[in-house]
């Protein structure tokens, strides 16, 4: 058996982020059941419901393993903790920020690809993970590896760009050499994919999820201009590395035939309306077959 909790389901920032009054931001400020705040995107996952594997370490970290009781340490010894290894899909700040939570000797695996270890390793910061605890392994592209009892992981490269603190003013343009990947999540013969980022379609990656049993995938905008139109940012979603779900080329328009059998958009940028239960976008997905990711949302495959 395959179990996933969504640890969180926001894009980089959460929702509300702090510095924003946008509509949506706003009314999550103030409570409102139909805009349900998130924090920045993660993933727990376990074979057995006693040894955990996080994708990706938010910046939230900390307040959501306080909010997962899965990932609560056990009553012996002292200190201890469930999570067995940490899965990077990428080197952004909101994958990989949360790393420093988990530094006080704690010992568990950390994978990342070439591109991710590379930037953890340009780091200095990092060293706070002290390496006789914190093991870190490169993640070998389309291979199998297993970093917990049970769990079978494969990282595929996916099309995406190099962390934004890594530009240097020109766009540098898609890549799909590590710098974002998928994982195929296996457990008990089920599997889930997991591909929080993702700036385009291809038939590479449309052959893989052909007739999938659940994908969770980037969600971060709705339309690609979302964020100009907004007042929220210059960039497109495109030129951020985050294919738009609605409009040519969308994640709508790309999944539409491939018969995955349970999709669920993932890391929602908070100027995102799917973000609001009563929005027309949230209904246009519901119609489509597609579910919004929320913090603590639990599946069992």
């Amino acid at each position: 058996m395959l179990r996933a909790i969504v640890l969180g389901a926001g894009a980089g920032g959460g929702f509300p982020q702090w510095n924003s009054a946008g509509p949506g931001c706003r009314r999550a400020r103030a409570g409102n059941a139909m805009a349900k705040p998130r924090s920045q995107a993660s993933l727990a996952v376990s074979a057995d419901g006693e040894n955990w594997v996080v994708v990706n370490a938010s910046p939230d970290l900390r307040q959501q393993i306080a909010a997962t009781p899965a990932l609560h340490p056990r009553p012996e010894p002292l200190r201890n903790s469930p999570i067995a290894a940490v899965v990077l899909t990428g080197a952004e700040v909101d994958t990989l920020a949360g790393l420093l939570t988990l530094r006080e000797r704690e010992p568990f695996r950390l994978f990342a690809a070439a591109p991710g270890l590379a930037v953890l390793a340009e780091n200095p910061i990092f060293r706070a993970l002290n390496p006789d605890f914190v093991t870190r392994e490169e993640m070998a592209l389309n291979a199998p590896f297993t970093p917990a009892p049970g769990l079978t992981f494969e990282a595929y490269p996916v099309p995406g760009k190099v962390p934004l603190f890594a530009e240097t003013g020109a766009d540098p343009g898609v890549v799909e050499d590590g710098e974002a990947v998928g994982l195929a999540i296996s457990a008990g013969g089920a599997t889930l994919h997991y591909i929080p980022g993702c700036a385009m379609m291809t038939p590479a990656l449309s052959d893989r999820l052909r007739g999938a049993e659940c994908v969770m995938f980037d969600g971060t905008l709705f339309t690609d201009d979302e964020m100009i139109a907004a007042g929220a940012g210059p960039k497109t979603g495109r030129r951020m590395g985050h294919m738009p779900i609605a409009g040519p080329g969308g994640s709508l328009e790309s999944f539409a035939g491939l018969g995955v059998r349970r999709r669920i958009y993932v890391h929602l940028n908070n100027t995102n309306p799917a973000l609001l239960e009563d929005s027309p976008e949230r209904a246009h997905l519901a119609a489509q077959g597609w579910a919004v990711a929320e913090d603590g949302m639990e599946i069992t495959l």
